[in-house]
């Protein structure tokens, strides 16, 4: 019976030990190029939604967000924010292109009156 306890705790410790090297070797680091980037791919997509005056609140807050975390030097985090920026503003135009789409007109309807 002690055997067997022990064996158990000695595979999982394994398993748990292969499992996190497995899953941390795989993690990219991000440059100060890739941040650049992807800021830079977040500004044109927010131009593009505000050209349209159909920006989202947030959008312009999680660009400063993604600055501010390049300036201090966490790539990922700058990497991060300009990403989710960028698919806000992806998500706006869209949202844009939806609405306009839509017949809102509003028709009266006539009551016959008894």
């Amino acid at each position: 019976m002690k055997l067997k306890r022990i064996l158990t705790l000695a595979s999982a410790a394994f398993l748990s030990v292969a499992l996190v090297t497995a899953c941390g070797s795989k993690a990219k680091r991000s440059t100060s190029s890739d941040a650049a980037a992807a800021i830079s791919s977040a500004e044109t997509t927010m131009k593009k939604a505000g050209a349209l005056s159909w920006i989202w609140r947030d959008t312009a807050k999680d660009l400063k967000k993604a600055k501010a975390a390049q300036k201090k030097g966490d790539n990922a985090g700058a990497v991060k924010f300009a990403n989710k920026a960028k698919r806000q503003a992806d998500m706006a135009i869209k949202q844009y292109h939806y609405e306009k789409s839509l017949n809102r007109s509003v028709k009266s309807k006539r009551r016959r009156r008894s």
